[in-house]
């Protein structure tokens, strides 16, 4: 007998405990089992987020870099880059919850692994973009290259990086570092 999955709303997402260590992304209700990342991949997020921490000190921003925070992209979906950007005053109104925000990051940024290059590539730009979050990071160790989506009157652009080129990030115009940094952590 094949069992129907069950719907969640977004509510029940962000109380919904399966009695595991699992991390779910909710895709249209649906829970999406996150499959654990590789080391390579935690190292990458890790040299990222203090990367972005660095930038924002250095620039004086009101934002905080997380990693693995939620972001509700839909009514019924919410997604958990591996890094994000928000301002201080969200981390504050959560900062006793779930970390899942429902207003826009300022940056999303996704590390792509073999389970996830499609929604990485295909499902989470619509999402992000529809959500209005301003950058969007597709960081692909795979492929060996990072793609940088900027929103643009409700769209986004793409621009591809590779090698020792400098990553070109509107959200940290001034950022200074490459392709090859990223992945060589």
């Amino acid at each position: 007998m094949t069992q129907t999955p069950v719907k969640l709303t977004f509510e029940d997402y962000l109380t919904y405990d399966d009695g595991t260590d699992n991390r779910y992304e909710l895709e249209r209700g649906e829970l999406i089992l996150m499959n654990p990342p590789t080391v390579r991949h935690l190292l990458i997020a890790k040299f990222i987020e203090r990367l972005l921490d660095d930038e924002i000190i250095r620039l004086e921003r009101p934002w905080v870099a997380l990693r693995e925070a939620g972001v509700q992209t839909e009514s019924d979906s919410s997604r958990l880059p591996d890094v994000c950007v928000v301002t201080q005053q969200q981390v504050a109104e959560l900062m006793d919850q779930s970390a899942v925000f429902r207003v826009p990051a300022q940056l999303a940024v996704e590390i792509v692994s073999p389970s996830s290059v499609e929604r990485d590539y295909k499902k989470k730009p619509l999402e992000y973009a529809n959500k209005g979050i301003q950058e969007y990071w597709i960081v692909d160790p795979i492929e060996s290259k990072v793609t940088v989506f900027q929103l643009v009157n409700g769209r986004y652009q793409e621009r591809v990086f590779t090698g020792r080129q400098r990553i070109v990030s509107h959200v940290f115009s001034e950022l200074a570092v490459t392709v090859q940094q990223i992945l060589s952590v």
